[in-house]
């Protein structure tokens, strides 16, 4: 399941553009949840509980056949890696709620620029022009998808900003867990402490769903646990500068389903905005991959 391989660049792409599909498809789950497609409308807190425990529950069903030891966790990084991974996922799926899939996928690309952001008080990094001009390329993007100060202005749009932040947090978190647990214990430790996290808050908003979003929800927390080991593989099977231009395709993949399901089509300011955003974000990314090779020459 974690296996290291031999570098295979298109196997690579395809797991890579595999989890981009299996994460919008996520999103799109927690929009039916949410807007009452498959029955009454769940809370976003429940939405997410589900995602959080089922997940949980597929890993757990993984480990009884791969055996992983669990080694000396750092626990306060995990438990706020889970807190901050919650709330983006639980603050993404109100988003998507009331604006664009396209538009809310868009927004969260901002998370690694966030991150960027807080890695300098946080680790001590130093950001150079290069890396500031792509965080006001990306906030730029930003400006036009929320529309501040006019008639097409949706407030929920700051949900997705504020999803995007705590998922900006959750990147720096990761970054110091990574350099000292194995992938799957980090997995594992996370969804076990963000399905706690999960079901407390769910449990003020609960209402019984009905059999076809118990189907969903259960989806929801198998399908992400799939996309987090595809994206996994993606990486170890190429070059993080070959792999990861392909995890912006979550965004086609969600401009699709919203298409097919919701007959939802993106307005052009929606496709400036989002052009924007990622322009920045690759930018950003091709910074982070340059410096990354200068420090192995050195």
């Amino acid at each position: 399941m974690f296996s290291a391989g031999t570098l295979n660049p298109l196997r690579s792409a395809l797991m890579m553009l595999g989890a981009c599909a299996l994460i919008a498809a996520t999103t799109i789950l927690a929009k039916a949840l949410g807007t009452g497609f498959l029955g009454e409308p769940l809370h976003p807190l429940q939405v997410s509980a589900g995602r959080f425990i089922f997940g949980f529950s597929g890993l757990l069903c993984a480990s009884a056949f791969l055996r992983p030891k669990i080694h000396a966790p750092a626990i306060k990084l995990h438990f706020g890696r889970s807190f901050f991974g919650w709330a983006g996922v639980s603050l993404m799926f109100a988003a998507v709620v009331r604006i664009p899939i396209s538009d809310a996928t868009a927004i969260s690309f901002l998370n690694p620029v966030f991150g960027m952001l807080l890695a300098i008080p946080l680790l001590g990094e130093k950001v150079g022009p290069i890396r500031w001009l792509a965080v006001f390329i990306a906030f730029i993007g930003a400006l036009i998808l929320l529309r501040p100060g006019t008639a097409a202005f949706d407030p929920a749009a700051f949900i997705a900003l504020l999803a995007a932040f705590c998922m900006g947090v959750e990147v720096i978190l990761i970054k110091k867990l990574t350099g000292r647990e194995p992938p799957l214990q980090i997995l594992l430790i996370n969804n076990g402490i963000g399905a706690v996290i999960a079901c407390a808050a769910a449990s003020f908003v609960w209402s019984a769903p009905s059999f076809l979003q118990w189907g969903a929800l259960i989806s929801i927390g198998l399908v992400m646990i799939s996309a987090q080991s595809l994206f996994i593989q993606s990486m170890r099977s190429g070059d993080a500068s070959f792999a990861l231009p392909f995890s912006y395709s979550t965004l086609i993949f969600a401009a699709i389903y919203d298409f097919w399901i919701f007959g939802a089509i993106p307005g052009w300011v929606s496709v400036l905005g989002a052009i924007v955003i990622l322009s920045g974000a690759l930018l950003l990314g091709w910074r982070e991959i340059v410096r990354a090779r200068k420090n192995a020459v050195k």
